[in-house]
């Protein structure tokens, strides 16, 4: 008996788009109206024609959703109402005794759809070369305002809230203790718990840590090719990621833009292709479930508002000093650890991975959750 069935707050769910849905988005792909080409089909002015027209005609002609909508219904999924929203979850839990709880926190423009292929390493580590003391009973919500999270009720939903609201589904779901993984808006989450610290909190392990020059000269004493190398990835990512303004500002304008166009929805998630700057190992069919998610939902606008309401949320620069894990992976965002320690004074695990990108726990999802069994196994032998 799981910790989910006979609560009455706590309802079923199964993923199932009407056929009608499907069928709309495949004429829609039919009558695709491209931009005008730029002067080389490349990536340097966004997402480029050719690889919209060849993503476009595989969606509409051999994509499978109902294989995706499968695996994803090969997992028990639940809604439940939380602070007035609708949260939905998948949820988990390991044979295995005394398993810990483990809430595992989505991308954008990525959703619970993440985590499948961790789901059996981690809830089941002796079928996946592990230990059974390396078991974990995980929790996977949908971040409100994306995928089934919805529709997203009233304002105000910054990271410090989405971390309390999960914090309250823990404690809904039974668990008084447990610790978090997440990557890019999961690993912030991560780290909104951390500064929340709540009761049995035990830690986070994350894929980034966002710490970035304060304008102190001394905080480069010390630096060498490795950590200038990486302050030259954030600056060519700064000059691409156009969609952290538009998303903080006009998060309804560009809503309005995709919500008509499942072409538009996939050149805006171009991040999942393009963020590595060629290196991404996501496949086609891992984009398409994400875009198609997001398109069956409608979601680009409730999830683009994240970014609205946390750039006006009035937060101050705040410690971390919960048990932090940091996994870098060689083509993502390369924290740097001088700069990480300063705003996370208890970092006790690092890993640095020489494959995949900033969608890991896709790309590379076996060295994911080998590393977040690594960082809790750490933390109860401490």
């Amino acid at each position: 008996m799981t910790k989910t069935q006979n609560r009455p707050e706590i309802r079923s769910f199964t993923v199932a788009i009407e056929q009608a849905e499907l069928d709309d988005l495949h004429a829609r792909l039919a009558r695709t109206r491209l931009p005008r080409p730029a002067a080389a089909d490349d990536w340097a002015l966004g997402t480029p024609n050719g690889y919209l027209r060849e993503t476009a005609e595989y969606w509409r002609t051999a994509f499978d959703w109902r294989a995706q909508e499968a695996r994803m219904n090969a997992f028990p999924h639940y809604l439940t109402e939380i602070d007035g929203q609708t949260v939905h979850f998948v949820h988990v839990p390991s044979a295995e005794k005394d398993a810990t709880p483990l809430l595992l926190l989505h991308t954008y423009p990525g959703s619970f759809i993440d985590f499948l292929d961790m789901i059996g390493p981690l809830t089941d580590p002796v079928a996946h070369g592990g230990k059974a003391e390396d078991a974990f009973s995980v929790v996977v919500p949908s971040i409100p305002g994306f995928g089934f999270s919805t529709p997203l009720e009233g304002g105000g939903w910054t990271q410090a809230r989405v971390a309390r609201t999960f914090d309250a589904l823990m404690r809904r779901l039974g668990y008084d203790s447990y610790g978090a993984h997440g990557s890019d808006m999961g690993a912030m989450l991560c780290r909104e718990l951390g500064l929340l610290d709540p009761p049995g909190f035990l830690g986070m392990h994350v894929l980034q840590l966002f710490s970035f020059p304060s304008g102190d000269p001394a905080e480069f004493e010390g630096f060498g090719p490795k950590e200038y190398a990486a302050l030259e990835h954030m600056q060519w990512f700064q000059s691409v990621g156009g969609y952290n303004a538009m998303n903080a500002a006009r998060p309804q304008t560009i809503g309005a833009a995709v919500a008509d166009s499942p072409v538009g929805q996939l050149a805006y998630s171009e991040l999942l292709n393009s963020f590595g700057n060629g290196t991404s190992l996501v496949t086609i069919d891992q984009v398409l479930t994400q875009v198609s998610l997001y398109w069956f939902t409608n979601t680009q606008a409730t999830a683009s508002r994240y970014y609205y309401e946390e750039a006006r949320s009035g937060a101050e620069p705040a410690i971390n000093t919960a048990p932090t894990g940091v996994a870098v992976f060689a083509d993502d965002f390369q924290t740097i650890r001088s700069l990480a320690a300063r705003d996370n004074t208890n970092i006790v695990h690092w890993s640095e991975f020489p494959k995949a990108g900033h969608f890991a726990a896709m790309e590379a999802p076996g060295d994911v959750a080998k590393d977040v069994r690594a960082f809790f196994a750490g933390l109860r032998t401490a």
